[in-house]
């Protein structure tokens, strides 16, 4: 037994045995010792819920300490299980408040580093209060920081009623909106629901089109001076280095037949490089400088049969299977422009079955979704993860003899027909698809 629970029971006990000798003398009329002993009893009575009072007070403020997030005191353990337990329960809220508190200013600084808009609401009592709310959000829009979300309405009127007119609910939308009465600018707004059984919220993530379309631009524009300065330095280091040497036998008095043959063999490499770098530079052209389509109705079962019966002899050479399973459809479209497309993709093909024991390319037209599809298919070794985002690139290739265009030359045929196309993997291959959406 703990010292102050012997105290707490040792002054009851005193108290109810002064209490019946208090009792006994009343009995027998001894009035002065029955009041005397009234009084040890009274006495031990108020010394024990002293005792107990002094550790239910110290407990009742750890917990009101406790329910208040008020984490500044630094309260003892004593020999009382329920004082103890209290400062244990206390010191345990303390470290998961610190913990929460490093979480969320953690959390906070991340979100704050963030290229985009984001706001975070949160619905408390059927009204949408300012959870969260980052720089880059305010400065887009140019508005001051609100706690209430209705306070928004009057700085951003048209952003305030397009965010009511999604119910808060998840979607993606673009918008123009005219911030500070300037000229319209056009964003890409998202908005995410995420709700348990207590708390509702509404993610709202904006960013501007324009910056987009600039960052693509800028991501664009030094992948291809990447591969340009590439290009030219593995054409151009070699051709000075032999344009150095054949100036140096050109200063000689007099050429003997072994510096005849070095001249002779570094004008061919400097002929060949020259080649070279001319492929390159009409490789380029094609993809920047690709024509306007001439349309016309045509049949796409035609335009694979064409391309296929142009590859036959490489189909052959290697043998693979072709497998046709084409619908009667037409398209408006360029019929040389779109087979050129499709040589591409079969070439590709070719290069990827090329080292497989099932060797087959499958062609596919069909109608999904009220859209055309034509798509080509391969059980070649398919496309690594980690370059599949990279095969549209201009010039990006796995191949030692590729030019690294293909692709790139037949997504423009595609865009330029106001269609898309897709890759996809598959378990064993790879699928391209080519949408037409007119």
């Amino acid at each position: 037994m703990k010292k102050q629970q012997f105290f707490w029971l040792l002054f009851i006990l005193l108290a109810i045995v002064s209490g019946i000798f208090a009792f006994d003398f009343y009995s027998q009329n001894r009035w002065i010792n029955c009041f005397l002993f009234s009084s040890i009893s009274l006495i031990c009575i108020i010394l024990a819920q002293k005792s107990a009072s002094s550790y239910i007070q110290k407990t009742e403020k750890l917990l009101l300490a406790i329910q208040k997030k008020d984490f500044s005191l630094f309260p003892e353990a004593e020999q009382n299980s329920l004082l103890d337990s209290t400062v244990k329960l206390y010191y345990q809220s303390k470290e998961e408040h610190l913990s929460h508190s490093s979480y969320k200013l953690l959390y906070e600084e991340i979100l704050n580093q963030l290229e985009i808009g984001l706001m975070i609401l949160s619905e408390k009592n059927s009204e949408w209060e300012v959870f969260y709310v980052n720089p880059v959000f305010l400065e887009i829009l140019e508005i001051p920081k609100y706690n209430h979300w209705n306070l928004y309405e009057s700085k951003t009127p048209n952003f305030y009623k397009i965010i009511e007119q999604t119910q808060y609910e998840n979607s993606q939308e673009f918008f123009d909106i005219s911030i500070n009465e300037n000229t319209k600018q056009s964003f890409s707004l998202r908005t995410k629901k995420v709700e348990n059984v207590k708390n509702r919220f509404c993610i709202i993530s904006l960013e501007s089109v324009q910056k987009i379309i600039e960052q693509k631009e800028k991501l664009a524009w030094n992948n291809l001076m990447k591969v340009i300065s590439h290009e030219l330095l593995n054409t151009l280091t070699p051709v000075n280095s032999l344009i150095q040497n054949l100036e140096y036998i050109a200063n000689q008095e007099a050429i003997d037949k072994e510096d005849q043959k070095d001249m002779q063999e570094s004008l061919m490499i400097i002929n060949n490089k020259s080649k070279q770098l001319l492929n390159f530079v009409d490789d380029y052209r094609q993809v920047a400088e690709l024509p306007k389509p001439v349309f016309k109705t045509i049949s796409l079962s035609y335009i694979v049969e064409s391309a296929l019966n142009f590859l036959k002899p490489e189909f052959e050479k290697n043998n693979i299977k072709i497998i046709n399973s084409l619908e009667n459809q037409t398209v408006f479209a360029d019929q040389k422009m779109i087979e050129r497309c499709l040589i591409n993709l079969y070439l590709n093909a070719i290069y990827a079955v090329e080292n497989t024991p099932e060797k087959t390319i499958r062609t596919e037209i069909k109608t999904l979704n009220k859209r055309i599809v034509l798509s080509v298919e391969d059980s070649g070794i398919g496309i690594p993860n980690e370059i599949k985002d990279k095969i549209f690139l201009p010039f990006f290739t796995t191949r030692i003899s590729g030019s690294g265009i293909g692709l790139t030359l037949s997504k423009s045929i595609i865009e330029a027909h106001k269609g898309y196309l897709n890759y996809k993997a598959l378990e064993q291959g790879s699928r391209f698809e080519i949408w037409f959406l007119s």
